[in-house]
């Protein structure tokens, strides 16, 4: 089954992929590709963001259906298999009725 992969903030932001926060209900994307903007580093202290746009860089159906294939797993993951541990009597084998042309 798949578990859940935890991250702390350090961790996250050294990786790219899509991070959610279930507590903050905060969605993080974090993309290394290639852009223009190194030379801002040299103007930005250690440590501190820019705000590159108000306006979410995600297609929103796309974004929904991350989320929603997390909460299946999840889900699953939380799950135990019912079908191992499932107790099953025994039944009483049952005889065969009597031949009615048959006599005793």
């Amino acid at each position: 089954m798949a578990r859940l992969r935890r991250f702390d903030l350090e961790e996250l932001s050294a990786r790219p992929g899509t991070y959610f926060n279930p507590e903050t209900e905060m969605l993080i994307v974090v993309d290394d590709s290639v852009h223009p903007g190194g030379e801002l580093a040299d103007e930005i202290d250690d440590g501190d963001w820019i705000l590159v746009g108000d306006e979410v860089p995600l297609d929103e159906a796309q974004r929904d259906e991350l989320l929603e294939r997390l909460e299946v797993s999840a889900v699953r993951a939380g799950q135990v298999d019912v079908e191992d541990d499932e107790v099953v009597e025994e039944e009483d084998e049952l005889e065969p009725d009597p031949d009615p042309d048959e006599e005793y």
